[in-house]
């Protein structure tokens, strides 16, 4: 575990809490829901052999930016079972429109990904004693990952207050999703209004030399919103849809 120091301060006598930080536009914008909602909050971030590790770069950016007090870092080489686009030699998909992406689990899916950062930040947050977990998990828009669901993170919650020492003693955790019923563009407007900077942010799954390819899912989905919010993306791409 790799601990940065950041400049940015909480409020006096903030309740802290953990945040899944990847570095992309949804955790950059759930950052700031939980500033917002008063916390003094805990990046966590995690290295896990993506082919798009530019987006720790971004993390790093939208932590400090961002109010975080604390980033963490874990390395946790996922890409030793591979199974995924992001994790493996599997060719990302490209220039898919949005009914092709919900017709199915994209291969950009990491096995159980969303469960073991959710495993690591719940120990992370009983450290901390902290009772909240902010994550920027999406229903509505076409990721299609069965880890981004309500009932997973209810199953989670559950899971939580049954496997802790903190929880058997009655203090009970809470995954924030407030994203969770969101457009893409809905989740751009409530960023903007709440001023995170996405110039910041990284979330292409497939980069070109550091900038976002423009032609992945999470690439067309993301101009798409913008386009969608009446607002320009200020992220580098190597070729734009919206162009």
């Amino acid at each position: 575990m790799s601990e940065t120091a950041l400049s940015a301060t909480a409020p006096s006598g903030a309740a802290p809490a953990v945040v899944l930080l990847s570095g992309g536009l949804d955790s950059a914008t759930v950052l700031a829901c939980c500033v917002r909602d008063g916390f003094a909050p805990h990046a966590l971030s995690f290295d896990y052999g993506q082919r798009h590790r530019t987006e720790l770069d971004a993390a790093r950016r939208v932590a400090k930016a961002g109010g975080a007090v604390r980033q963490e870092v874990i390395e946790l080489n996922l890409s030793q079972f591979g199974g995924s686009a992001l994790t493996d030699n599997f060719e990302v998909p490209k220039d898919r429109d949005e009914s092709t992406m919900a017709a199915e689990i994209p291969i950009t899916y990491v096995p159980a990904r969303n469960t073991v950062f959710l495993s690591v930040a719940l120990g992370w947050a009983e450290v901390l004693g902290a009772k909240d977990i902010y994550v920027g998990v999406n229903a509505v828009d076409y990721s299609g990952y069965p880890d981004c669901r309500p009932e997973f993170l209810r199953a989670f919650e559950t899971l939580a207050n049954l496997a802790t020492k903190a929880g058997v003693e009655g203090d009970r955790f809470q995954v924030h999703a407030p994203l969770i019923d969101l457009t893409k563009a809905e989740i751009i407007a409530l960023g903007l209004s709440l001023n995170v900077d996405y110039g910041l942010t990284h979330s292409c799954y497939d980069p070109v030399d550091g900038r976002a390819c423009g032609r992945c899912d999470s690439c067309r989905l993301r101009l798409a919103g913008f386009e969608a919010a009446g607002a320009t993306d200020p992220a580098p791409y190597a070729v734009r849809s919206d162009a």
